[in-house]
């Protein structure tokens, strides 16, 4: 078995998770108080308790998803004797490539949850609220999309964000002209084309403002190299010096997610089964329709830790 570690995005979060693993596990609720800690804020209370619209809130959701994730990494490994250093790769959707680099020990916990506040607060203040949107079009590849884009009217941003799976691509920018382009994205034979419901245009040109601010914070970081090799969110191919790290890390927030061609080459270099650490099934889903040969499991919950350990 070849494995590797995957660590979720923001669209996972959910009001209690996390919470079984604090109440049955001693390691997960040590997580939870380090990054409360960190942040200064009970950061747990509110994953616990919600409300999901604070919990959604971009500066909350993504330290929120990282110490769930790590919660569960740090339970599976005291739980099951499963070391990360002994994966083939970590990696992980957007915000999910600060859990792998967490996870896999190239940036202290605390660390990663204050990086992520500040990328949170970036991302949220880098266009006004109304301003940009972003929208899922289903059934299309990366062709159509773009070609969807260059035909939709007005002269406004409007760029490919994430290419998740064969068939679902991500769209960000302007709202007016996102809007544009799920208008017309079905002549190029998108069967959906929806907007999402996110508060800022991620992953796109108008997020430079926030690449800016990371570079700042990530500079004055600590980054070590990874116990186990990273696949990068926007190059598709592995990562290891902790310059190049910062860099990708900077690039990620205006550049592409490209997770189907990430997914895609770990099982051409051989990977066959993903673990999905942390809050809910969207990797996996996608991984599955990427490579149906791929086996998936997934670890958020204490059930999961025992049918792991099973294995």
């Amino acid at each position: 078995m070849a494995r590797a570690y995957v660590f979720p995005g923001q669209g996972s979060q959910a009001v209690g998770m996390g919470d079984a693993l604090a109440e049955a596990f001693p390691a997960a609720r040590q997580v939870f108080e380090e990054v409360d800690d960190a942040l200064g804020q009970n950061l747990s209370k509110l994953m616990r308790d919600g409300p999901m619209e604070e919990l959604t809130l971009t500066a909350n959701t993504q330290p929120a998803l990282m110490a769930c994730s790590i919660a569960a990494m740090r339970v599976l490994e005291k739980e099951t004797n499963a070391d990360i250093a002994n994966a083939m790769f970590v990696a992980g959707h957007s915000l999910g490539e600060y859990s792998a680099l967490c996870a896999a020990g190239a940036i202290g916990l605390g660390d990663t949850a204050k990086l992520l506040r500040i990328r949170g607060e970036a991302m949220q203040a880098a266009v006004p609220v109304g301003e940009g949107a972003m929208a899922a079009l289903i059934g299309v590849d990366l062709e159509a999309a773009q070609k969807a884009i260059d035909a939709a009217p007005g002269d406004g941003v409007c760029e490919i964000a994430n290419d998740n799976a064969p068939g679902q691509v991500v769209i960000s920018g302007e709202k007016a002209r996102v809007e544009a382009v799920c208008g017309g994205a079905k002549e190029f034979g998108a069967k959906i084309a929806k907007l999402l419901p996110v508060s800022a245009p991620f992953h796109s040109s108008l997020m430079a403002p926030a690449a800016e601010r990371m570079a700042d914070a990530l500079g004055q970081a600590k980054i070590t190299a990874p116990s186990t090799t990273l696949i990068a969110n926007v190059t598709a191919r592995e990562a290891a010096a902790p310059d190049d790290i910062r860099d990708l890390l900077v690039k990620q927030v205006t550049g592409r997610v490209r997770w189907n061609e990430s997914v895609g080459y770990m099982v051409e270099q051989g990977c066959d089964t993903f673990v999905e650490v942390g809050a809910g099934k969207v990797l996996s889903g996608l991984i599955r329709r990427i490579n149906r040969d791929a086996a998936t499991i997934n670890v958020g919950d204490p059930g999961d830790i025992e049918a792991f350990a099973k294995l």
